[in-house]
């Protein structure tokens, strides 16, 4: 039986995306996405803080030059994909995982140029 590996993530960008062009002028676009779960009251009264889960998404060619053209951060973007772990040794020679986030799609909700300015 074939597995799924699927991720859909619904969040706001946290900083300007880093944009690298590698071999043969493939662009390459790496942001870092915001998910939060809002807080809420459990029916003791105990409350349970916001939390906010932060996402590594890697987009590639098409999907890059998008990236780069049109994402900035606060934007609110939809991105599908799947999850992939990579290890690296630190320069203390201790290995090191990274899980990223590797895009198939891209839909873009709000813009900065779509949030309301107040001049006050």
């Amino acid at each position: 039986m074939p597995s799924i590996n699927k991720v859909i993530l619904l969040g706001h960008v946290g900083k300007e995306p880093d944009i690298r062009y590698v071999d043969q002028g493939v662009c390459v676009a790496q942001v870092r996405l915001a998910t939060s779960d809002r807080s809420y009251t459990l029916a003791n009264g105990t409350q349970v803080p916001e939390r906010t889960e932060w996402h590594n998404v890697i987009f590639w060619r098409k999907l890059a030059e998008t990236v780069e053209k049109y994402v900035h951060t606060g934007d609110f973007i939809y991105v599908e994909g799947k999850i992939q772990t990579r290890s690296y040794d630190d320069k203390q020679g201790i290995t090191r995982y990274i899980t990223e986030i590797w895009a198939d799609d891209l839909k873009l909700f709000s813009t900065k140029k779509d949030t309301p300015t107040t001049n006050g």
